[in-house]
């Protein structure tokens, strides 16, 4: 299992988190009755100019228009939607970060075995450090934002989420720590036979070569063979003194 996609699914649901909160403040920002939300607008923008005695410039009326269109779109969403989605985003996060955790560790303990990959020993270990401070960065950020920066019902959630996934999450580690061991044996079986399967068609190669290098040699032995002793016959294997001798005796015809 590749940890870069793992990270990247957990960094895709942060982000899904983040827009989410935002949109779940907005919508609970917006609640109550839609006319007493929108007359508060209309009552800060006339404060703000024609109060003043100031008249309004296109770009103002037209941001309080798609104000006034945003908290009317906001007014159809239901939290309770919003809510749930957040739930599975979380649950998505923790489970990827759970998964990175667990490979990361199997790399570890696989780390005193021979390493014969692409990239350095050195450069993956940095890798897995700096990707599992990211995940406790992404961690950190989430419950800021879900516990100091959200409605207190978020906050709730991530409470929630978070003691349900490690218990759950727990678990898996100890299942996918075990798959990965018997995969990286799988792994490390097949690239023997590979090995092995390469090693015998190379040796095969160089037969099948100096058969055919010798067959040539044959070839033109046998040729030089036939140009200077025709009597010997143009077949691969020269006629014996047996047969020479039958071919020089007179052959007698008997007729019906």
């Amino acid at each position: 299992m590749d940890p870069l996609t793992l990270f990247a699914l957990a960094n895709g649901a942060v982000s899904a988190i983040k827009a989410g909160c935002k949109l779940y403040k907005d919508i609970k920002g917006a609640a109550g009755d839609i006319k007493d939300v929108l007359k508060d607008l209309d009552e800060q923008f006339h404060g703000a100019y024609a109060a003043k005695g100031k008249t309004p410039p296109p770009a103002a009326v037209k941001q309080l228009n798609e104000e006034k269109t945003r908290v009317k779109e906001l007014n159809k969403k239901d939290s309770g939607d919003v809510y749930f989605e957040l739930g599975q985003h979380l649950g998505a996060f923790f489970d990827n970060q759970a998964k990175c955790i667990a490979v990361f560790e199997a790399e570890e303990r696989r780390s005193y075995q021979l390493y014969t990959g692409d990239s350095s020993v050195g450069a993956r270990a940095l890798q897995r450090v700096l990707m599992k401070k990211k995940l406790e960065q992404m961690e950190v950020e989430l419950r800021e934002l879900m516990i100091y920066q959200s409605p207190k019902e978020l906050g709730a959630l991530w409470t929630e989420v978070l003691e349900t996934s490690k218990i759950l999450n727990a678990r898996q580690a100890v299942a996918l720590k075990k798959q990965i061991e018997i995969q990286h044996k799988h792994d490390v079986e097949h690239a023997r036979f590979m090995r092995k399967v390469m090693t015998f068609f190379r040796w095969f190669g160089i037969f099948m070569t100096i058969i055919g290098f010798t067959f040539i040699i044959l070839w033109f032995v046998v040729q030089d063979r036939i140009e200077k002793y025709p009597q010997l016959g143009n077949e691969w294997f020269p006629k014996t003194e047996k047969q020479r001798r039958q071919e020089a005796q007179p052959k007698h015809y008997v007729g019906r």
